[in-house]
């Protein structure tokens, strides 16, 4: 393990405590839901935010009327968009050394556009309508393993699972999945299909249900739990498959396993939230900067970061031409493309170091 301790050690690597960091990030996670759930078309203080959660668990009484927009219409929203911003950000992290790309990001492999295409489907067409408001969800998610079923299968039967053949399949089969659902759009006979669908491939968390947390909620976690098992095995391949296998790393097997784990995490999100663009490219960077590159700390810090980065894009969303609600893409990418920018220009920088 020589090579990856001697980027630990280097004497003039710049880097915050990794715990330090991860309270930080806590804290800010708490106090941002705080105030996520405080903002909407309907104001609310802050203190009354605070006893509507706490009388839940306290069992005294809440007001009827903020009992119910906190716990039945915001928060159960705002959770959803803690959650997606993990695992957009861990997505993006196991991504980036799958491919050793630093311009990956969780979309690559295909599985956003084949969602799009299963969503698309939902809308023009009223395919799945009996499964009422999963309808959009449930076709989304069975698109998006479409997809990654048809990515895996080509790349294997092309020679394996490369980073190139993963990326120029992904790439491709992204492209006919665009047009499959641009032709379903351009098919429909509803005049407001078209609108729909755009609003949600580029990404909203309004309307979310408790019912709808606990599925992305149960894939981010175990995601996260499975890849942090693996960090070693991880930062080895980050290092290059031939590092790996001298260390003893299955290569042909993790990159399997990964693919797989990532193309369930990523269609889960997808099909809850929609495609959400940049947080998974640029949080992951972010995080090596900060951190650095070893995955058992990277992980944890983009997974808070990215959370806690997605509650705030759903309130600028929310609340920059209210009553109207813009799609998160839209901010996302107002924020993400500048701040990416500004990373390529950092000559101490570069992918899976410090440098």
């Amino acid at each position: 393990m020589h090579n990856l301790d001697a980027v630990e050690r280097r004497p003039d690597a710049r880097r915050l405590p990794v715990a330090a960091c991860v309270t930080v990030l806590v804290a800010a996670a708490v106090v941002t839901v705080v105030l996520s759930t405080a903002f909407g078309a309907e104001p609310l203080p802050v203190a009354v935010v605070v006893d509507a959660i706490t009388a839940r668990f306290s069992g005294a009484t809440p007001d009827p009327a903020y009992d119910a927009i906190v716990w039945d219409i915001r928060l159960p929203r705002t959770l959803l968009a803690l959650v997606v911003g993990a695992g957009l950000a861990v997505a993006g992290t196991g991504i980036q050394t799958l491919v050793r790309n630093p311009l990956a990001d969780p979309y690559l492999l295909g599985v956003s556009a084949g969602a799009s295409v299963g969503a698309t489907a939902v809308i023009t067409t009223g395919v799945l309508a009996g499964a009422g408001l999963w309808a959009l969800s449930l076709g989304a998610l069975v698109g998006a393993l479409v997809a990654s079923v048809l990515v895996f299968g080509i790349a294997m039967l092309q020679g394996g699972l490369t980073p190139l053949r993963l990326v120029l399949t992904g790439t491709v089969l992204s492209a006919a999945f665009s047009s499959m659902a641009s032709f379903l759009v351009f098919r429909s006979a509803e005049p407001q299909a078209a609108q729909s669908v755009l609003f949600w491939l580029l990404g909203s968390v309004s309307g979310a249900t408790w019912q709808q947390l606990w599925l992305p909620a149960v894939a981010v976690v175990v995601s996260f739990v499975l890849l942090l098992a693996a960090s070693g095995w991880l930062d080895a391949l980050a290092v290059g498959p031939d590092t790996a296998s001298a260390l003893g790393v299955p290569v042909a097997r993790l990159r399997i396993g990964l693919f797989a784990l990532l193309a369930v995490l990523v269609g889960v999100l997808v099909a809850v939230a929609g495609g959400i663009g940049f947080v998974g490219l640029v949080v992951p960077h972010l995080a090596r900067m900060t951190v650095g590159p070893r995955h058992r700390v990277a992980l944890p810090v983009s997974a808070l970061a990215g959370a806690v980065f997605l509650v705030w894009v759903d309130i600028a969303a929310r609340v920059a031409v209210r009553p109207t609600e813009i799609p998160l893409s839209v901010v996302t990418g107002l924020i993400g493309a500048p701040v990416f920018l500004v990373l390529l220009g950092r000559r101490r920088y570069r992918f899976g170091g410090d440098e």
